[in-house]
C-alpha cells in the first residue's frame, strides 16, 4: 500500500497508526501505535502523539507538543508551540495510573496558544481560543476567549479569531468575516 503522507526521515512512525492523505510529519516527531491522524494535518518538530490519540483533519500542531493518551482533537484544531496536555490528575512516579487516564476533547476549530497547559478532563469548546501560557482547569465553552493562570474567560471570539462585541440585544458581527453571532443564556452561536 502506497504511503499518502509525508514523514521526515528523522520522524518515527510506529506500526498500527492510521495517517490520512496529505499529512506532514516533521523532524524528530514520534507517532505511536494505535493513534489516528486525519487528512492534511501538519505535525511540527519534536511532537509526541501517544497511543489512542485521535486527530481530525487539518489539525496544525506546532513544535514541541505532547499529545498524551486520552486526547482527541477534532477538525481544524490549532495547537501552539510547546503547549501541553496532561492525562492523569494526580501523577506519581511510583504509582501506575494507566487505568485512570482522563479524556480531553478539543472541539472543531479551537486554538490553543503557545505554552498553554490543558489539565486533563476539561474539554475545549468549538472555536474557543486559549491564550498563550494559559492553564486550563475547567471546561471552556464554544467561542470563549480564555487567558491566565488559572484560565479565566475574558470574552468571546469568532470563527475567524476576532473578538466579538455583543450589543444590548445580544448580537455581534465578526470584523473580518462579517458573520453574525448571537449570545443567549451565556452561550454563543453563529446565525
Amino acid at each position: 500500500m502506497e504511503k499518502t503522507y509525508f514523514a521526515h526521515e528523522s520522524a518515527i512512525v510506529d506500526s498500527g497508526c492510521v495517517i490520512g492523505n496529505g499529512t506532514k510529519i516533521w523532524h524528530f516527531t514520534h507517532i505511536m501505535s494505535n493513534s489516528e491522524i486525519g487528512e492534511n494535518c501538519n505535525i511540527g518538530q519534536n511532537v509526541v502523539v501517544s497511543p489512542g490519540v485521535i486527530l481530525g483533519s487539518n489539525v496544525k500542531i506546532q513544535n514541541n507538543v505532547s499529545l498524551y493518551t486520552g486526547v482527541i482533537c477534532e477538525d481544524d484544531v490549532f495547537l501552539g508551540p510547546s503547549m501541553v496536555f496532561t492525562n492523569v490528575i494526580n501523577p506519581r512516579s511510583a504509582v501506575i495510573r494507566k487505568d485512570q487516564y482522563m479524556k480531553t476533547i478539543v472541539k472543531k476549530g479551537a486554538s490553543i496558544g503557545a505554552n498553554a497547559t490543558i489539565v486533563c478532563g476539561h474539554n475545549i469548546g468549538e472555536y474557543a481560543f486559549i491564550g498563550a501560557g494559559a492553564v486550563v482547569t475547567k471546561e471552556v465553552p464554544p467561542y470563549a476567549l480564555v487567558v491566565g493562570n488559572p484560565a479565566k474567560q475574558i470574552g468571546w471570539i469568532s470563527e475567524f479569531g476576532q473578538r466579538l462585541h455583543f450589543n444590548a440585544e445580544g448580537f455581534a458581527e465578526c470584523e473580518e468575516s462579517h458573520e453574525k453571532y448571537k449570545l443567549e443564556n451565556g452561550n454563543v452561536s453563529k446565525i
